[in-house]
């Protein structure tokens, strides 16, 4: 059942959760645009997902034949 108060552990719980995805968020953005030379690292490694989604398609292919 669905309860209509929140208890204050949750409450906590889910500004403790929101304050840290902030911080992330923001030491992530501090990161490109104090150091942009990380974006070109990025697109290599998004290159690299490309060829290891690929290779997971393959795989699964044969194991369902």
């Amino acid at each position: 059942m669905l309860s209509t108060s929140t208890s204050k552990a949750a409450i906590i719980r889910n500004y403790i959760l929101l304050s840290l995805v902030v911080m992330i968020l923001g030491v992530g953005l501090t990161d490109i645009f104090k150091n942009p030379g990380r974006v070109g690292q990025k697109d290599r490694i998004d290159n690299y997902v490309r060829y290891i989604n690929a290779g997971f398609v393959a795989q699964t292919q044969k194991l369902g034949r």
